[in-house]
C-alpha cells in the first residue's frame, strides 16, 4: 500500500514537470504543483480517453506516463484560460 502511494507520487511529479516543460510553466510550478498537476492529469487523460472509448489506461508504464502527460498538458491549458479571465 505505501509503495503504490509513493509510485503514484513519483509517477505524478514526473508527468506533471514534463507537462510542466512542455507548457513553459515550470519556472511558475514547485514539486508540489508538479506531483498534484500529474496525477490530476493522470485521472483526466483516463478519463477523457475511456469515454471516447479509445482503451483503459492503467498502471505504471510508458503508455500511462503518456496519458498522464496529456491530461497534465490540458490541466495547465484550462488553469492558464481561467487566470487569463
Amino acid at each position: 500500500m505505501l509503495l503504490n502511494i509513493i509510485l503514484w507520487i513519483v509517477f505524478g511529479a514526473l508527468a506533471g514537470w514534463i507537462a510542466s516543460l512542455i507548457m513553459g510553466a515550470d519556472a511558475q510550478m514547485g514539486a508540489l504543483a508538479n506531483i498534484i498537476i500529474g496525477i490530476l492529469g493522470a485521472i483526466i487523460g483516463g478519463f477523457i480517453l475511456r469515454a471516447l472509448g479509445i482503451g483503459d489506461f492503467t498502471g505504471f508504464n510508458i503508455t500511462g506516463l503518456i496519458v498522464a502527460i496529456l491530461g497534465a498538458i490540458l490541466l495547465i491549458a484550462i488553469v492558464r484560460l481561467f487566470r487569463r479571465a
